[in-house]
């Protein structure tokens, strides 16, 4: 798998920006993903080495349209750690 198609997008919201603070990056992974793809990801695409990884599978909520239930797409999320002193330049951006 290219790591443009593990690595879908950052996660950020001030949950998540507060993560940063002790070196925790959060990202929407694809479902097929596991930690040592993941791991080879970031480290292609950030050049950093992770020294941690969690992953997690968030579940589709139920969402009402009109008169019609339907229901969003489940999705994982992985929360990466980092060394002390390493960072990812595309939280610092922002």
């Amino acid at each position: 798998m290219n790591p443009n198609d593990i690595i879908l997008k950052p996660v950020i919201s001030e949950k998540t920006t507060d993560l940063t603070g002790i070196n925790k990056y959060v990202f929407r992974v694809a479902m097929k993903a596991n930690k040592l793809l993941i791991a080879s990801a970031i480290k292609e695409l950030f050049g950093v080495k992770p020294e941690k990884i969690n992953i997690m599978t968030v579940r589709g909520k139920n969402r009402r349209l009109r008169y019609r239930t339907g229901k969003r797409s489940a999705w994982k999320k992985a929360i990466v750690t980092l060394k002390p002193g390493e960072k990812i330049e595309l939280f610092e951006a922002q």
